[in-house]
C-alpha cells in the first residue's frame, strides 16, 4: 500500500525523534551543575569589558534569570563591590523588600560572618504605621532598616517605593548603607527611583530599566557573599 501513511510508522518516526534528543542531553553531576552554567554562560557572553568583582554579580545575575540583558543594564557606582564585599565580611546586616528576596539570600554564609537578613513587610505594626499615614508597607520597612545599629545593606527587588523612601532617608542624612541594591522590576515609578538612586554618591548597585526582581536582589547579595579575589589575566 505505497502512499499510506499508517500509524505505526508515525509512531517509529517519534521514537527516532525522541532517541535523538535524549543523545542530546547533557549528562551532568548533580554537582557540576552550577560550573557547568556559568560556562555556558561564559560561552555565550564571550569577550567582554566587565571585570572582576563586578563579572561575578552580572554572571550570578544572569545564571538566576538565564537573561543576558544584566550584562548590559547593571550600573555599578564606583567601588560598590568592593565596599559591600569588605562591610559583608565586617558582620554587616541586609535588609530587604520582600520575604523571596531574605529566603534567597544566603544566611548560613552571612551568619558565619556575623550578619544577618532582616524583612519588616510582615511584621502587624509596619501594616498599622503605613496604613496610618497613608504609605506603603515597603517604604515603612526601609524606616525600620534604618533604625539598625549597626551596617547595613538594603537590597530593594520590588517596591520602587521602599527605594524612594529610601532615597530620602539618605538625603536626610538618617542612613548611611553600607550598599543599595537597586533592581525594583516593573512599570510605576520603577525607572524613576532607579534614577533618583543613582543621584546619590553610593555604594549603589542598579539595573536600569524595568528588569529587575527579588530573585535578582537576591542573587547581587549572594555574590558579593560568595566572592573571592580571582587573579585576572
Amino acid at each position: 500500500m505505497t502512499g499510506v501513511w499508517l500509524p505505526e510508522k508515525a509512531l517509529n518516526v517519534e521514537n527516532v525523534q525522541e532517541e535523538r534528543m535524549l543523545e542530546e542531553i547533557e549528562i551532568v553531576k548533580p554537582g557540576d551543575i552550577e560550573a557547568r552554567s556559568m560556562a555556558i554562560i561564559d560561552e555565550i557572553m564571550g569577550r567582554t569589558e566587565w571585570r572582576e568583582p563586578e563579572l561575578s554579580v552580572v554572571r550570578r545575575c544572569i545564571h538566576t534569570s538565564a537573561d543576558f540583558d544584566y550584562s548590559k543594564n547593571l550600573r555599578f557606582s564606583e567601588g560598590a563591590c568592593e565596599k559591600a564585599i569588605a562591610a559583608l565580611k565586617n558582620g554587616a546586616d541586609i535588609v530587604t523588600d520582600t520575604r523571596m528576596a531574605m529566603s534567597g539570600i544566603n544566611k548560613k554564609r552571612l551568619a558565619e560572618y556575623g550578619g544577618r537578613v532582616h524583612c519588616f513587610i510582615d511584621d502587624e505594626t509596619v501594616a498599622a504605621e503605613a496604613k496610618a499615614r497613608g504609605v506603603t508597607r515597603s517604604s515603612i520597612c526601609m524606616e525600620r532598616g534604618a533604625g539598625i545599629l549597626k551596617p547595613v545593606i538594603f537590597a530593594i527587588g520590588n517596591a520602587p517605593t521602599a527605594l524612594i523612601r529610601l532615597y530620602e532617608l539618605i538625603e536626610e542624612g538618617r542612613v548611611r548603607p553600607e550598599l543599595v541594591i537597586g533592581v525594583p522590576v516593573g512599570f510605576v515609578n520603577v525607572v524613576e527611583s532607579k534614577k533618583l538612586m543613582m543621584k546619590t554618591p553610593g555604594p549603589w548597585i542598579v539595573a536600569e530599566g524595568r528588569k529587575g526582581g527579588s530573585n535578582i536582589a537576591a542573587a547581587i547579595c549572594n555574590a558579593l557573599l560568595y566572592y573571592k579575589k580571582k587573579v585576572e589575566s
